[in-house]
């Protein structure tokens, strides 16, 4: 038998879905056999053709009620979310829910931050603001009173509602330096889906930075559909503007100029940000190569909109021979 707990979770898609038809999918997902389920956090969608964007921190408490399911969400704290706020909303579905939600925090996107009308900082000030909430939301979880002057501003900041427990914060990381430097302070790495070889890069880092034996969870991005035609075309149609390097991703300002971006892109050039296939073993080879990396927790985005047919084939076809996987490895 494995000696490690695998997962292999139902990715909800803000951007992709209303909140009301996601809570049913994440419902079916459960039934189907999916172990866990990522939230994303955005004020916008990537693209015109997405079309939603609903607040993911009001759902989660109505999905975490609807389900059993354990639920993460990559989220940014620091410009958008004021780091105390952030800390209560993640105190409070910790102490609903004990033990089955954690934040992953992450340097955010412009699209998203602009909102408050803030100058948007470098990438290293933007790390440099990360951490420094992540500390403030440990001191406030410990129940101190937090007053702090700099990057980020609090003063006499105190939560009263607590969880028994000092919940858990992941590092958001795309790339190697990144991950290197998020392996430091993060009690788990979570990242993107990418070829072995890119996906190994990571892992190392994160280990190298002092990630060695924490959590790894993997975002993958796929896309299935009954023909590998349908397949490619349902990505490109929902996933194309999503291709590009992190540091490209996180500076565009718009959904017009991610739309912008995302013309540019060919159906035949969403590989590898894309895994594209309409066959359950492929599927399943992939995600096995992950799991010998030392992904734990897998969170599977199907990007195209096909989600019910999605969610019935994985149930039956893919995910019972990832659990024979799992306990051999």
């Amino acid at each position: 038998m494995g000696n490690k707990d695998f997962s292999f979770g139902y990715h909800c898609s803000h951007e992709q879905f209303k909140p009301s038809h996601l809570l049913n999918l994440v419902q079916q997902a459960e039934q189907a056999g999916f172990g866990n389920a990522l939230s994303s956090d955005h004020f916008y969608p990537w693209s015109e053709n997405q079309g939603e964007s609903g607040y993911a921190w009001s759902w989660l408490g109505a999905a975490m009620q609807a389900t059993s399911l354990p639920f993460g969400v990559v989220s940014a704290p620091g410009q958008r979310y004021h780091p105390a706020i952030a800390a209560q909303k993640v105190a409070t579905l910790c102490e609903m829910f004990p033990h089955r939600f954690f934040i992953a925090a992450g340097s955010g996107q412009f699209l998203n931050e602009r909102i408050t009308g803030q100058k948007w900082p470098g990438k290293q000030d933007r790390n440099d603001r990360l951490k420094l909430c992540v500390d403030i939301m440990r001191a406030l979880w410990r129940g101190e009173t937090v007053t702090h002057k700099g990057l980020v501003e609090v003063e006499y900041a105190k939560l009263y509602t607590l969880p028994d427990y000092i919940p858990p914060v992941f590092g958001a990381a795309i790339t190697p330096e990144t991950a290197e430097w998020v392996g430091s302070w993060a009690d788990g790495l979570i990242t993107i889906s990418n070829s072995p070889d890119k996906l190994k890069e990571v892992v190392e880092a994160f280990h190298k930075g002092g990630g060695e034996g924490k959590p790894m969870h993997l975002k993958v991005q796929l896309s299935y559909d009954t023909t590998k035609e349908k397949a490619r075309q349902g990505a490109h149609e929902q996933w194309k503007n999503n291709v590009f390097p992190s540091a490209l991703l996180s500076d565009i300002p718009t959904v017009k100029g991610f739309d912008a971006a995302g013309s540019m892109v060919k159906p035949d050039e969403l590989e590898p940000a894309v895994r594209i296939s309409d066959s359950a073993q492929e599927h399943v080879d992939w995600l096995a190569k992950d799991m010998e990396l030392g992904f734990t927790h897998l969170h599977l985005h199907n990007v195209n909109l096909q989600q019910e047919q999605y969610i019935a084939f994985f149930g039956e076809r893919v995910l019972p021979e990832l659990q024979k996987i799992a306990e051999r490895v």
